[in-house]
């Protein structure tokens, strides 16, 4: 804009314009050597000329100067009063900026902190009295701890870390945060105006916030079961840390990239893991044979208590059974001597001969040798025939015993029970 209106009122300050250290067309100033600098004097006429006829100004005749022109004092302050008001105004529009979406501008105001601005268009003083600088805070920033770029590419110094049990483990992982604070990120933690430092600041907080988690823990819970509990108990403690410092910095993830023992004791930690896991496989092997040998063990137990139980109860009953039964007889017996005792005596003796043979011999034929054919009849008797054994009574139902007692002249107590039957 400014060079157009220079343009325009026929001004050229530029050391290409092949009259610029040539002075003007004034015949008087030929005579001048080519390398003499321009007269400023005659530079300031030529504007003021220029400046005037832009403006309507009117020549003053023929005068001393030579071109015939007197520039008026007022059309003279007129033009350069436009000239700064259009530089006021380029000045002014030169604060006019535009924010993206999801970025953050912060404003600054002589060096020291202003205020921040959001997305769309907006104004600040133009330099030297404000600056404006452009932060994303929507992106999602990412900060390796242990490794860069590669998970083979180690940094040792920052991955090894030693756990509660006094054992060294080899952890790579990666830290995703987002802006919270524009103003906060820019002016609290970047020294210089160096954003490597800000990088550096979140990897120092991530490597000493997961050294503290890793020095509290196992060295199996670190490598096996609680990956994802040091993960998370990291991101957690990252943020109190950072809200500590007014960082700015709102921690969204932590990602175990890589969990190990370190690679000079691969190998036998291989060789302990192995053994551990035999250990656990025997130890599960057993307590299956156990818990399917124990159930059966007392489920026997069990069994055999409820039979001898069971036997018991059955004796128990049998006996008083018997002792009840024995009771009525005897009842029986004191009311009735003989009549009980001839009952008793005709039952035992139905019961003998129902399951016995029987053979009639007459015993008048005189004969002193008695043959009998054994075999024969054994042979000769239809199984059809053959005397079913008495089905033996219940326990409860028990026949009584007949005991046969002989005297000392071997006679019988029935052979006498009969001579007696016979005589009353």
């Amino acid at each position: 804009m400014i060079a157009s209106f220079l343009k325009r009122i026929g001004l050229t300050l530029s050391l290409n314009d092949p009259q610029w250290g040539r002075g003007s067309n004034n015949p008087k100033d030929d005579k001048k050597s080519p390398d003499t600098p321009p007269d400023l004097d005659q530079v300031w006429k030529d504007l003021n000329q220029r400046i005037a006829r832009l403006l309507g100004g009117k020549d003053g005749g023929n005068g001393g100067d030579g071109n015939g022109f007197s520039p008026d004092p007022a059309s003279a302050r007129f033009g350069v009063g436009a000239i700064a008001v259009v530089f006021a105004f380029v000045w002014l529009v030169s604060g006019v900026f535009i924010v993206q979406e999801g970025q953050t501008a912060v404003i600054t105001t002589f060096g020291k902190y202003s205020h921040v601005t959001g997305a769309g268009m907006n104004w600040r003083w133009p330099y030297p009295v404000q600056h404006h600088e452009i932060v994303n805070v929507s992106q999602v920033r990412t900060v390796e701890v242990g490794y860069r770029k590669s998970v083979k590419l180690k940094e040792a110094r920052e991955s090894l870390m030693l756990t509660d049990d006094e054992n060294i483990v080899d952890i790579q992982f990666a830290v995703q945060y987002k802006l919270k604070s524009a103003a906060e990120w820019l002016y609290n933690n970047r020294e210089l105006g160096n954003s490597r430092d800000q990088d550096e600041m979140i990897r120092q907080v991530a490597e000493t916030a997961i050294r503290e988690i890793v020095g509290k823990s196992k060295m199996d819970f670190v490598l096996y079961e609680g990956r994802e509990k040091v993960a998370l108990d990291t991101s957690a403690l990252m943020q109190q840390i950072l809200d500590r410092y007014n960082a700015g910095v709102l921690v969204t993830n932590v990602t175990m990239q890589g969990v190990q023992p370190p690679e000079q004791v691969q190998t036998a930690f291989d060789d302990a893991v192995k053994a551990g896991q035999d250990k656990e496989r025997q130890k599960n092997e057993g307590q299956a044979y156990a818990n399917e040998v124990i159930p059966k063990a007392k489920g026997e137990a069990s069994r055999l208590l409820q039979e001898a139980e069971g036997y018991k109860s059955r004796v128990v009953a049998n006996a008083e059974g018997n002792a009840s039964r024995f009771k009525q007889v005897l009842s029986e017996y004191q009311k009735a001597p003989a009549v009980t005792r001839d009952r008793m005596y005709l039952e035992t003796m139905q019961q003998i001969f129902s399951s016995t043979g029987k053979l009639m011999l007459d015993t008048k034929a005189g004969s002193n040798m008695l043959y009998l054919p054994l075999d024969k009849m054994l042979q000769t008797q239809d199984p059809a025939t053959k005397p079913v054994a008495p089905v033996a009574p219940p326990a409860t139902e028990q026949i009584p015993t007949v005991e046969m007692r002989y005297s000392k002249d071997g006679r019988s107590r029935d052979s006498r029970d009969s001579r007696d039957r016979e005589t009353r």
